[in-house]
């Protein structure tokens, strides 16, 4: 059966260019498209689709209000179309807070490097979000009042309180099925850096096991987001309002420190040199020739050349296999490679790749991948 899409924008041009793309593939069908918000909340109910497409700005009711009400009434994976600027990405930064699962560049120049490859990609992203639905629907279903446990409440931060958009993310992607309560055990390995490497999902990912980190974290941490350019600095400082630990957008000759993040830049590579101690950030340009600009592999593998058996890295959600290479070398320098499990990502591409390769030595649930951090660096 055909994964069902509502499309929704207040352009006739894009609704008709986005469902004629969907339609192209034998595994979508587009059932209803929307003008605006209040129409898309409508025929969420009424038409019950597997997947929407959503603008961010329209008249009568936005895109933001929209994906919150959804989610409310009927959660649906929703995938944004957002306008590569400043004030776009704080738009769909809130969106995702909002509760849709992913985004892309509404100008279709923008997504890949030819309109062939982002057709594809349209298609691919669609076809993948559609898998999140009977988790999201059963959530809703078997959902009931609990307390939560100590490791899924948001720490206190000392830094100016987030929106309530932004608060919305903690609790709203875990899956429907009770989670094992055993607690973990610390292995005894000694770590200098933290590596996290995503892409679909990952901001929302991020974000919940980010905000559980207590300002006197021991290491510093390097981030990899799939991201746009115009996109990490937004997110950057997002996450360093929400957080206790520092967080900031990667800059060329950056020196690592303990309790602070670094987000690699959209559009280019981020590299580590030096030695434990003394080591700075290279941002290099992105090269034609990458998939991914920033690269998980890159980031990576610079680290197991510097820091060896002393990294504490994690794959999170995310589509493809980048990551894959770079924690093969980080195990076989010694250090330690975790995934996220299949049914709390968003996309089971990128941790199923490091996964099925034998590379990690656990996959974690997301509600329960800051504990385990805790519990490893000796802080719980």
């Amino acid at each position: 059966m055909a994964v069902k899409v509502l499309v929704v924008d207040d352009s006739s041009f894009f609704r008709r260019r986005v469902s004629e793309i969907i339609n192209a593939d034998p595994r979508l069908e587009v059932i209803g498209d929307a003008v605006n918000g209040k129409e898309a909340v409508e025929k969420a109910r009424t038409l019950k689709p597997d997947v929407i497409t959503m603008d961010i700005e329209m008249p009568v009711m936005d895109g933001i209000t929209a994906v919150r009400e959804i989610m409310k009434s009927n959660p649906t994976p929703i995938l944004m179309f957002s306008s590569l600027t400043h004030e776009g990405a704080r738009a769909t930064l809130d969106a995702l807070d909002a509760g849709a699962l992913d985004f892309l560049p509404k100008k279709f120049e923008d997504i890949a490097r030819n309109k062939d490859e982002a057709i594809s990609l349209l298609q691919k992203r669609v076809a993948e979000l559609a898998r999140k639905r009977v988790f999201m629907r059963a959530s809703v279903r078997t959902s009931s009042p609990v307390t939560p446990s100590p490791a899924e409440r948001p720490l206190t931060s000392n830094r100016p309180a987030a929106s309530s958009a932004a608060a919305t993310t903690l609790t709203r992607s875990a899956p429907a099925q009770v989670r094992p309560t055993a607690r973990f055990k610390a292995t005894g390995k000694q770590y200098q850096l933290m590596a996290i490497g995503t892409s679909t999902g990952g901001p929302v990912a991020l974000q919940k096991i980010l905000t559980q980190l207590p300002g006197s974290f021991p290491y510093p941490i390097v981030l990899v987001q799939h991201m746009p350019a115009t996109f990490t600095a937004a997110f950057a400082a997002r996450l360093n309002n929400l957080c206790k630990i520092g967080v900031k957008e990667a800059e060329d000759g950056d020196v690592l420190r303990p309790g602070t993040a670094y987000l690699a830049p959209g559009g280019k590579q981020m590299m580590l040199e030096g030695r434990p101690g003394n080591v700075r950030l290279r941002i290099i340009d992105g090269g034609d020739r990458m998939n991914y600009k920033p690269c998980v592999d890159v980031t990576f593998g610079s680290a197991a050349k510097v820091y060896h058996d002393k990294v504490l890295s994690m794959i999170l959600t995310g589509m493809g296999a980048d990551g894959r290479d770079g924690s093969r070398m980080l195990k076989s320098a010694g250090a330690t490679v975790w995934a996220q499990d299949e049914d709390s990502c968003v996309v089971y591409g990128m941790p199923q790749a490091v996964a099925k390769a034998g590379i990690s030595t656990e996959d974690l649930p997301l509600d329960r991948i800051a504990e385990r951090i805790l519990i490893e660096v000796g802080l719980a």
